[in-house]
């Protein structure tokens, strides 16, 4: 399944629950886990997801900040990059990455 690697922006406090609703690039992530392990991965993942997006919500600067866009590790195969919007109080979700990708792939993404 293939899915527009657009951003989204949402007020901290609704990220996690609008977040695995959004057709966002979590999606291609979610078919990846699914294609190559199974379902139960994919569930393992998603409750993952919902704890580590709570954490964000709680305190969106505990990612690594690196050319102004944050990172945090969701699980070792997965990291997501985001924006903090000050003015906006919002959470801009800019990208899931596999890490066992190209890292100058990622460079290009972002």
């Amino acid at each position: 399944m293939v899915r527009n690697l657009s951003t989204i922006y949402i007020p901290a406090f609704r990220l996690a629950r609008h977040f695995l609703q959004s057709g966002h690039p979590y999606d291609e992530e979610i078919d990846y886990i699914f294609f190559k392990w199974n379902l139960k991965e994919v569930l393992k993942f998603e409750q993952l997801a919902i704890i580590e997006l709570d954490r964000l919500c709680q305190n969106p600067r505990i990612g690594i900040i690196k050319n102004d866009k944050y990172s945090i590790l969701f699980s070792k195969q997965t990291t997501l990059f985001y924006n903090v919007k000050e003015k906006e109080e919002t959470i801009e979700l800019l990208l899931f990455w596999n890490n066992q990708k190209n890292p100058e792939e990622l460079n290009k993404l972002l």
